[in-house]
């Protein structure tokens, strides 16, 4: 395991194992999906990859929530952590972060990290979308579905999924491509 990727593992677990157990599975599970991605990119890429999907959602953690929008308090806790930008805006930006950022008026802290639009962000979020709260994979629609009943109808969240479909739909689309065309099964 890289240095990079043991460093994730250790602090995502001290942020996430303990208080939110479910959370952890979740990351842990997005982490198995991104290493099927991995090959597809440099070493040093696929490492990140990894590294940003056991990260992606530390700003659940009860010790870094300050504003109650995750991926804006997981990149700033990280930020102070590490010099690693990419890694910080990834998980700034994860999962069509900037429709929810609109949605709790927090667009402008959010701009601090710029998304970067690659394959790799797609593989991320693609990671993230086709995992269950616990761990395991599951369709895309299916999380969807799963996100809007746990929240409710009137949540800030449930609107956000609505809105994000599309652009998340996109990403899990465009990295299920990829993964088909590298001859990597993901199912």
């Amino acid at each position: 395991m890289s240095d990079l990727m043991t460093w994730a593992r250790e602090r995502a677990a001290a942020f996430l194992e303990v208080p939110l157990p479910r959370r952890w599975a979740h990351v842990q599970g997005v982490a198995d999906r991104a290493e099927q991605a991995a090959p597809m990119f440099p070493d040093a890429e696929g490492e990140l990859l990894t590294a940003t999907s056991v990260l992606h959602d530390v700003g659940y953690s009860p010790e870094i929530a300050k504003t109650g929008f995750h991926p804006l308090d997981g990149a700033r806790a990280l930020s102070e952590a590490t010099s690693n930008t990419r890694l910080v805006a990834l998980v700034a930006h994860h999962s069509c972060a900037y429709r929810e950022a609109e949605l709790r008026g927090l667009s402008a802290e959010l701009t601090e990290w710029v998304d970067e639009e690659t394959p790799l962000r797609d593989a991320l979020w693609w990671a993230d979308m086709t995992t269950s709260p616990d761990g395991e994979p599951v369709a895309f629609d299916e999380r969807i579905k799963e996100i809007q009943q746990r929240y409710g109808p009137q949540d800030v969240v449930t609107f956000f999924v609505r809105q994000a479909e599309p652009e998340l739909r996109g990403a899990v689309e465009r990295t299920e491509a990829r993964l088909r065309a590298a001859g990597i099964s993901y199912e």
